[in-house]
C-alpha cells in the first residue's frame, strides 16, 4: 500500500509541477501585463510584460507601490481599495508616462482587478491588463481630425462670402475668436511703396488687414493697430520666419526674452504681459505655395496653452481661408486695373444741343462680378439732333471694357455721316461681323429732335426706353427688337414718338433692374409703376431712379442715362 501510496503522491506532484510550469510560461510570455498586490498595494509579483511597461526590472518592483515608482501614471487607488472590500471586480484605465521609452507621448492601460482571498482571507489583489496606446492614439487622431473637418466646414460657410480681401480676412478673425484664441490678428503683403517713408533694410513691412479679440480685451489690443495699419516687423521675430519658413511658429508659456524676438517690435512685451497674454502661434496664408500673409493667435489669462492639435486647426483653417482671400485679391486686381481702364475709355459723354438737358449715371457693381461693358453717350448733331446711346457689351473684365471702347468709338463715327438710327445700327452690325468681334452687344439709340419735339429710337436687343411724363407715372415705349450687334443679322427698325418739353426720357442698362431671384417683367412693371416729378433737376431724378430701382445687392454695372428737352 505504502508503494501505492508513494506512487500517487509522486504522480500528484508531477502534475502539479507540470501546472505550474504551463501558467507560468503563459504568464511570462503573455501580451497581458499580470501583477500580484498585497492589501498596502505593493507589488508581490509582476510578470515581464508589467516589468517592461513601468521601464524596471521586476525585482525592483517588488515590495513597492506603483505610486512610488511610477508618479506620473495615474491609478485611482481607491477604487482598488473597494475591490479588497467588497471582493467585487473592476475594470480601471490607468494613463500617463513611465520610465520606459516609449512611441506614445501618453501610454494608456486597461485592467482589470480581482480580490485573492483563501479559506476567508483576503490576501490582496490580482491584476490583468493590456495596453491600448496605440488604438486610443488612433481613436483620438480620427477624433481630431473629425473636429478639423468640422471646424473647415462650419468655416466655409462664414469664411469668403464676398470677393473682398479684407472682408474675408475679417470673417476669419471672427471665426477664430473665441474658438481657438483670445487675440487673432490677419497681416498682408504691403503692396510696394505702402506706408509712409520706406522700412529699414531688413524689416518687413505688412498691412494688418483684420483683428479681433476677445470683448474685455478689444479696445486695448487695438493700441497696437487697427485694420489698415501698417506694421514693421524686425528680423528675425516671428511673423518674418513664419513667411520665409511657410510654417508655424508658436511659442507657449512664451519668456520675455522670447516674446522680445517673437514681436513686431521689443517695446510691446511689457503691453503683451499687461493684457496677459502667455502664449502665440502664427500660421501662414499660403495658396498655391504664393504668401499671401500670416494668421496671428493669441492666448491669455487662464486659456489653456496651443495644443498640436490647435495648431493643425489653425493651419487646416488658413488653408481654407488663403483660397479665398488668393481669389479675392486676384479679383481686386482685375477689377481695379478694368475699372481704371474703362474709365479711361469711358470719357465723359460730348455736350447735346443747349434744348436738351442731359444727366448720366455709371455705377459698377458691388458684387463677385467683374466691371463690365456698359456705355453710353450724347453725340451732338447737325439740324439741333442729339443723339443718345446707351450699350452694354456682354461679358465683363478688361475685354469687355476694351470692345466697348470700339463700340463707342463705331457709333460715335456713325452718327456724324448722318444715317438714321436704324441704319446706324446695320452699318454697326455689319462692320463689327467684318471685323470679327468676339462680343455682342446690346444698343439703344434715340435721336432727339428738339425743334420737331420728336425722338426716333431703334434697339438692338436693349431694353426698352422709359418715358416719365409730365402728366404723372411712366410709360415703357415699346421700341421694334432687333439683333445684338455683332451677330450679323442686321434688320434694324426704328419708331418715331413725340417727345414733349418737361417729359424725361430714361435709357439704362440691365444692371438697373434685373435680380436674380425676379423675373425680367416684373422688373419692368416696377419701372412702370414709378412715379417722379419731372420738374426736378435731373441730377435729383437719377438719384430717384437709383434709389428706388437699385435696391438690394446688384450683380452688374448700371449705366443711366436721362433727357429732357427744355421749356421754351
Amino acid at each position: 500500500m505504502s508503494t501505492d501510496h508513494d506512487g500517487a503522491v509522486d504522480v500528484l506532484d508531477s502534475a502539479a509541477a507540470r501546472e505550474y510550469r504551463m501558467l507560468r510560461h503563459i504568464v511570462n510570455g503573455t501580451n497581458a501585463g499580470v501583477a500580484v498586490l498585497d492589501t498596502r498595494l505593493r507589488y508581490l509579483y509582476v510578470n515581464p510584460r508589467m516589468a517592461r511597461w513601468n521601464g524596471i526590472p521586476a525585482e525592483d518592483l517588488i515590495g513597492h507601490t506603483l505610486a512610488e515608482l511610477s508618479p506620473h501614471v495615474h491609478r485611482s487607488e481607491g477604487v482598488l481599495r473597494q475591490v479588497l472590500l467588497d471582493g467585487q471586480p473592476r475594470e480601471l484605465v490607468l494613463s500617463g508616462r513611465t520610465r520606459a521609452a516609449s512611441a506614445f507621448e501618453r501610454r494608456e492601460w486597461r485592467s482589470t482587478y480581482h480580490r485573492w482571498e483563501e479559506d476567508g482571507r483576503v490576501f490582496g489583489l490580482i491584476g490583468v491588463g493590456l495596453e491600448v496606446s496605440a488604438p486610443r492614439h488612433y481613436l483620438r487622431t480620427l477624433e481630431s481630425a473629425h473636429r478639423r473637418l468640422t471646424l473647415v466646414d462650419a468655416a466655409a460657410a462664414r469664411i469668403g462670402s464676398t470677393p473682398d480681401l479684407d472682408t474675408t480676412c475679417a470673417e476669419l478673425a471672427d471665426f477664430l475668436v473665441p474658438g481657438l484664441a483670445d487675440v487673432v490678428t490677419i497681416e498682408v503683403l504691403a503692396e510696394e511703396g505702402a506706408g509712409r517713408a520706406r522700412p529699414l533694410k531688413g524689416v518687413l513691412r505688412l498691412r494688418r488687414a483684420a483683428m479681433a479679440a476677445a470683448p474685455e480685451l478689444l479696445e486695448r489690443v487695438r493700441a497696437f493697430g487697427r485694420p489698415g495699419a501698417y506694421i514693421d516687423y524686425q528680423p528675425g521675430s516671428a511673423i518674418p520666419r513664419c513667411l520665409e519658413t511657410g510654417q508655424p511658429i508658436y511659442d507657449n508659456l512664451a519668456s520675455d526674452e522670447a516674446f522680445r524676438a517673437a514681436a513686431p517690435q521689443p517695446e510691446r512685451v511689457a503691453a503683451y504681459r499687461e493684457l496677459g497674454i502667455h502664449s502665440a502661434l502664427v500660421v501662414p496664408l499660403l495658396a498655391s505655395g504664393q504668401a499671401i500673409g500670416t494668421v496671428s493667435l493669441a492666448r491669455a489669462g487662464d486659456s489653456p496653452t496651443f495644443t498640436h492639435e490647435d495648431i493643425k486647426a489653425a493651419q487646416a483653417l488658413a488653408e481654407r481661408a488663403a483660397v479665398s482671400l488668393a481669389n479675392a485679391r486676384h479679383y481686386t486686381r482685375e477689377h481695379t486695373m478694368a475699372l481704371e481702364l474703362q474709365r479711361a475709355l469711358l470719357s465723359e459723354p460730348t455736350l447735346p444741343h443747349r434744348d436738351l438737358e442731359v444727366a448720366s449715371r455709371y455705377l459698377p457693381s458691388g458684387t463677385g462680378a467683374l466691371v463690365g461693358g456698359d456705355w453710353f453717350d450724347t453725340i451732338a448733331l447737325p439740324g439741333g439732333r442729339t443723339l443718345l446711346v446707351m450699350g452694354d457689351v456682354m461679358g465683363h473684365g478688361v475685354e469687355a471694357a476694351v470692345a466697348m471702347s470700339h463700340y463707342r468709338s463705331m457709333l460715335r463715327t456713325l452718327a456724324t455721316t448722318g444715317l438714321a438710327p436704324e441704319e446706324i445700327l446695320d452699318q454697326a452690325d455689319h462692320m463689327i461681323t467684318m471685323f470679327g468681334f468676339e462680343r455682342v452687344a446690346t444698343c439703344l439709340l434715340a435721336l432727339v429732335d428738339t425743334s420737331q419735339n420728336t425722338c426716333t429710337y431703334a434697339s438692338a436687343g436693349h431694353l426698352p426706353p422709359a418715358l416719365i411724363r409730365t402728366t404723372g407715372g411712366t410709360l415703357l415705349l415699346p421700341v421694334p427688337p432687333g439683333p445684338p450687334l455683332g451677330t450679323g443679322f442686321s434688320g434694324y427698325r426704328s419708331v418715331s414718338r413725340t417727345l414733349q418739353p418737361g417729359a424725361v426720357l430714361l435709357l439704362y442698362t440691365d444692371g438697373l433692374l434685373e435680380r436674380r431671384d425676379e423675373d425680367i417683367n416684373t422688373s419692368l412693371r416696377r419701372l412702370a409703376d414709378l412715379a417722379l416729378p419731372t420738374g426736378a433737376p435731373l441730377e435729383e431724378v437719377l438719384d430717384t431712379v437709383l434709389l428706388r430701382l437699385a435696391t438690394g445687392p446688384v450683380e452688374d454695372d448700371t449705366a443711366v442715362l436721362v433727357a429732357r428737352v427744355r421749356r421754351t
